[in-house]
């Protein structure tokens, strides 16, 4: 069975977003990202996504997921109010538009994923959520070498500050990024 992975990228000084809700600057070296293995094998072990609609919103054209999303596979957007318009999908990327709640949304990619991974979108909030709602198996953590000096953090707001994580393994990526993948002690 796989495991649910909340994945978030931060600044050296903590910050997953800037002090306008963008990750941006975070997100430079994407396309270098993009081609390690690190990346590489994240999509090959996901088998369905789930995403704040803050995240989803970040495309400038929902439709455009459809063939440039990196992960091609089911993908369950939690939201207070679902889109007016679906989002153009393919055989292999559909969307779901959850409003339970991150919990629910979770259940639902498990279900979508079979043996392969949810893998969670994380920004500030949506990483806060998921660690407060005790819903992810692993944690991996991206450092980006910036300083944003403002913005959101995803470790601010943690109702259980006694949550024990086990670093599993710490990967050295191209400009600067750090890569650092945590199991979450239950």
């Amino acid at each position: 069975m796989g495991k649910v992975i909340l994945g978030v990228t931060i600044s050296l000084d903590g910050f997953a977003e800037d002090s306008d809700g963008s990750v941006n600057t975070l997100y430079s070296d994407l396309e270098t990202f993009r081609e390690t293995e690190v990346f590489k094998e994240s999509i090959l072990t996901t088998g369905s996504v789930v995403m704040s609609k803050k995240e989803f919103e970040m495309a400038d054209d929902p439709d455009l997921y459809a063939h440039n999303y990196e992960y091609q596979v089911p993908i369950f957007v939690f939201t207070d109010k679902k889109p007016e318009k679906h989002p153009k999908e393919t055989d292999e990327l559909t969307f779901t538009f959850i409003t339970d709640g991150v919990k629910e949304a979770v259940l639902q990619a498990k279900a979508a994923a079979g043996d392969k991974d949810v893998n969670i979108i994380g920004s500030a909030i949506t990483t806060q959520l998921c660690l407060n709602a005790n819903i992810a198996d692993e944690l991996q953590v991206d450092i980006r070498p910036i300083f944003l000096h403002a913005g959101f953090r995803p470790f601010d707001l943690i109702d259980n500050l006694s949550i024990e994580l086990e670093r599993i393994e710490v990967v050295e990526l191209p400009a600067g990024r750090t890569h650092i993948r945590f199991n979450v002690i239950r």
